[in-house]
Order: C-alpha cells, then sequence, then structure tokens
C-alpha cells in the first residue's frame, strides 16, 4: 500500500496546513508526531514547554479525529523512527512545515535529509513563515512576505481523507503513550500560571484580541501591567503553529477593514500587523545565519564579556535577587507565568549584559526555558540586539529604576510580584536600599535581611560597561564586518517591488495605514 507521513513539528494545526493539504491530494497519510529525547535534553528546553505541547497535541489530535485521521505519537531520533516505520510499511514521501529552530533541529533536518535521499524517498517541505530558504539577498524579501501571506488558505475537510486505507495504517501504527519526560529536562520548574496549549485557545485568545483587548494595544504592551492583557498573547500558538501566520494575517487585515470598533481598536490591529511581520523578519535571521544561537553576530565582540564570567551575579538574577524592585519583579512573574512583555524582556538582557557585565549565552538559555513561546529566531535576534553584539544597533540599555518609574509609576506591578515590597512606602518602591533606617524598621523591611542590597552600584557599573562596549564598537574590527552584517540581515524595501501587481493590496495598505512600511534591523 502506498502512502505519505506528514510529520508535524511547529504546525500543530489543520487549518491552513499545506503538507497535511498536500499529502491527503496524494493519498492515505500517516500524521506523525515525534518526541526527540535530545531535543528536550537540550539547555534551552524546559518542562513548562513540553507541557504546552501536550496540550497542543491533544488538540491536534482532536481535530484530526474530526476529519477521520489519527495522530501517532512516536518517542525517539527521527531518523531511526523514519527508518522503523519504513521497515514495517514503505512510505513513498515525506511532508513537513519548514522549521526554524535551534541548531540541534537545523543538524537533525540534515540528516533526515540525507537518510530521505539514501532511500530515494522524497521530501516536501512547505513555508509558513515568510521565512525563505537560501535567501542571498533581501531586497525582495518584504514583497515576498506579503505574496505569502495573501496567499489562499488550505481548508481540508473530511471527504479528502481516504476511508479504507486510513483505517489500515491507523491500526498497523498506533500512537505511544506520552513518556516519562522530567528525566530528559535540565529545567523542571512548574509554571503554575502559564498559558493552556492547543488550537481551541488560541482561537478564543484571537476573537478576545480582534473585539476587545486591541483597543489597549498601543500604549498598553510596553506596561508590564496593562501588557498581559493588551497584547495579544498569541506568541506561543504561532510558535509552535496551532495558528498559522496567514490566518492571523488575513484575519486582523479583515477585522481592520469590517469598520467595526473605534479609531484607537483600527490603529492597534495596524501595529499588531507590523509585528506580525516584524516575528517573520527576525526569523530569517536565524534562518539564514543559524550560528547567531552560539556566537557573536558581529565576531569583532568576540572576548568582550566572556572572560568576566560572574556566576554570583548570574545566580542572583536568575533567582530574583539583584536588588532591583522591577528586574527581580519580571523574574518571579515570568517564573510563574512563562511570559513577560517584551519592554521588559528587552529590560531583563540589558540587565544582565551592562550593570551585571555577563554573556549573552547562558543568559539566552535561561530566558529560553523560561519562555513558554520560545521562539529561536526571535529569541536569539533580540538576544544578540539588546546585549549590543550586532555592532550595527544603537547601544541599548534600560535603567531598571527609570524603567519602573515610566511604567510602574504606583508600583502596583513590583508589589504583585513581591508581596514583601507591600510594606514598603511609595518613595522608596523603586530604591528600597535608600530608606533610612527608621524607616526600615517601621516598615519591616530591613535592607540586607529581607530585601538585598543592589548586586552593583547600578550607575558606576552602567557607567563603565556602555564605556567599554563603546570602546570596542568603535574599533576597526567592528566596523569592518558591519557592512556585511547589513546586507546578510537588514531589512529594506524596495519601492518598485512593492507596487507590483503581484503584492497584496490590503497587506501593503495596512502596513501603511500603521506607519511602519519596513523594519528596522
Amino acid at each position: 500500500m502506498s502512502y505519505s507521513v506528514v510529520w508535524f513539528k511547529r504546525d500543530l494545526r489543520v487549518h491552513d496546513n499545506e503538507a497535511l493539504y498536500k499529502a491527503l491530494q496524494q493519498g492515505p497519510v500517516l500524521c506523525l508526531y515525534i518526541l526527540e529525547p535530545s531535543y528536550w535534553r537540550g539547555a534551552d528546553t524546559s518542562k513548562r514547554q513540553i507541557d504546552f505541547l501536550k496540550e497542543s497535541l491533544l488538540d491536534l489530535a482532536r481535530d484530526l479525529k474530526s476529519i477521520r485521521l489519527n495522530l501517532t505519537l512516536i518517542t525517539g531520533e527521527v531518523t531511526e523512527v523514519l527508518s522503523k516505520l519504513y521497515a514495517t510499511q514503505p512510505f513513498t514521501s515525506v511532508h513537513s512545515t519548514q522549521e526554524t529552530g535551534n541548531l540541534l533541529t537545523y543538524k537533525r533536518d540534515l540528516l533526515v535529509k540525507d537518510w530521505l535521499r539514501s532511500m530515494s524517498i522524497s521530501w516536501f517541505e512547505y513555508r509558513q513563515h515568510g521565512v525563505i530558504r537560501g535567501l542571498k539577498s533581501r531586497n525582495s524579501w518584504s514583497t515576498q512576505w506579503d505574496r505569502l501571506m495573501g496567499e489562499q488558505q488550505y481548508k481540508i475537510k473530511d471527504s479528502d481523507v481516504l476511508g479504507t486505507d486510513q483505517v489500515f495504517l491507523h491500526n498497523l501504527f498506533p500512537s505511544e503513550r506520552w513518556p516519562s519526560v522530567e528525566d530528559w529536562l535540565q529545567s523542571r520548574e512548574a509554571c503554575p500560571g502559564r498559558q493552556r496549549g492547543g488550537r481551541s485557545e488560541a482561537l478564543q485568545l484571537l476573537s478576545s484580541f480582534f473585539h476587545e483587548r486591541s483597543a489597549t494595544y498601543v500604549g498598553g504592551i510596553s506596561s508590564p501591567l496593562k501588557a498581559t492583557s493588551a497584547c495579544s498573547r498569541l506568541s506561543p500558538y504561532l510558535s509552535l503553529g496551532c495558528l498559522s501566520m496567514r490566518e492571523v494575517v488575513q484575519a486582523t487585515i479583515a477585522m481592520i477593514q469590517s469598520g467595526s470598533g473605534q479609531s484607537y481598536q483600527k490603529r492597534g490591529l495596524n501595529n499588531f500587523l507590523s509585528r506580525l511581520h516584524w516575528h517573520c523578519h527576525f526569523i530569517q535571521k536565524l534562518e539564514t545565519e543559524p550560528e547567531i544561537e552560539f556566537l557573536n553576530m558581529n565576531k569583532g565582540f568576540n572576548g568582550l564579556r566572556e572572560e568576566d564570567w560572574s556566576a554570583t551575579r548570574f545566580e542572583r538574577l536568575i533567582n530574583a535577587q539583584t536588588g532591583w524592585p522591577l528586574v527581580d519583579a519580571c523574574v518571579v512573574m515570568l517564573r510563574e507565568t512563562g511570559w513577560l512583555n517584551f519592554r521588559m524582556r528587552a529590560m531583563l538582557i540589558s540587565v544582565a549584559s551592562y550593570p551585571l557585565w555577563l554573556h549573552w549565552k547562558p543568559v539566552g538559555d535561561w530566558l529560553a526555558t523560561q519562555f513558554v513561546d520560545y521562539e529561536p529566531g526571535i529569541h536569539w535576534s533580540q538576544v544578540q540586539m539588546q546585549s549590543g553584539t550586532t555592532g550595527i544597533n544603537t547601544t541599548r540599555v534600560y535603567n531598571p529604576i527609570k524603567q519602573a518609574m515610566d511604567h510602574d509609576p504606583h508600583g502596583e506591578f513590583v508589589r504583585q510580584w513581591l508581596p514583601v515590597m507591600q510594606r514598603v512606602p511609595d518613595a522608596w518602591i523603586f530604591e528600597p536600599w535608600k530608606m533610612p533606617q527608621m524607616i526600615q524598621e517601621k516598615c519591616g523591611v530591613i535592607i540586607g535581611r529581607d530585601w538585598p542590597m543592589p548586586i552593583v552600584e547600578l550607575a558606576s557599573a552602567t557607567r563603565e560597561a556602555k564605556q567599554r562596549m563603546h570602546n570596542r564598537k568603535s574599533g576597526s574590527s567592528v566596523k569592518e564586518l558591519n557592512s556585511k552584517i547589513i546586507e546578510q540581515h537588514a531589512s529594506r524595501a524596495n519601492p518598485k517591488q512593492a507596487r507590483t501587481k503581484k503584492s497584496n493590496p490590503s497587506l501593503k495598505k495596512s502596513k501603511q495605514e500603521s506607519g511602519q512600511l519596513t523594519l528596522k534591523f
């Protein structure tokens, strides 16, 4: 019997899944998810992520069942699993969605490619994020993104499924039970407040964002308090492909063009649309240069921080003991919920990179384990940008005291996540170490006992770090590589291409309305 394997990776959905749709056109399919121990033993994975994955797979299995398909879960390394399947019942092709994951999944895909070629089995991969394999130039990237997002969505009906042969495959390849995964994981922390996985959860969030929460998107996404509702909160579902990027883009445009809602809601949706473009733009960087997960994007920064690693500073950071209330509140929220808004993520990396002078790689691995929505392409590009090792960006140094005053002026966020701060008067909430001894005793928060002194003196440590960064950045070794980095990774639009008939006018119109036709590096 001839059949195809649909290998689900970061595309855990039935709707608008080109790999599943195209495979069904060829005949019977085996819907397969492979749980890879080697991946989950990595330094950037965690229990919260695999729990979210499990819920998303259960939702996918239910959706597949609605069109008379089963999801087969198998634990093992991919080439070994495919080899065993082939030995049991040979298949003619593999269909999957392109994945821009970490370096481990990149190397795994190379092994899969070699094995399939050796067996003369065709492998069909399909785009979903606007990311382009083997991209030589960024000049037409934006136009191609518009084109992909404007294409028709793939809709699968149960009539597309051939019954008799499918029943045979379902019986031949039953799903394994979910294994005990705790032994694989380096990060096993519980995350009681995390989002639940699955497409059904994602669709509810999308609806509430369109009809209610988008009204506070502009102005709300920078506040650690307001962002929990003002942001779309769709990032973990886009990361695992519970929603397709195309369906979210098209639904957003349809909502904008419907005329419903207030002007500030429309403005929020336009800004959200530009963020969807931004999402793919950054993933393209890792697709183009997978090494940025491990190596400085600009090699002129090699040796800048590596030799000054401080385990003490790192431990205090990850245990919410820096002494800066906003920083420690963010770490606690991230630990408890698996999510943090973009500005606070950037602030954490900035604090780690400048006053604490920590190398970005271990910090990035730790943050990756904390994020339920860990998206390698966005994560490693942003970690390098915020730590200053791209070479061509303005040095971004976030002062945690100023950020608290700007975005949590009454200390509500700090007090929510740091109960001890509820006893500290407003005047000292962001700099409790400055409280006079008499006030410390009165409120029952003694610095050095109930609250730590800051790990370093912020102003002088930041000043020294900025000077060290400036000295390296202005050197010839960094400058010489900047033009290559701009050519390889920077976003730019070709006005002539933007006017071609192939461009989607709705996408172009929406990006113009948002005031952001293209995204900077």
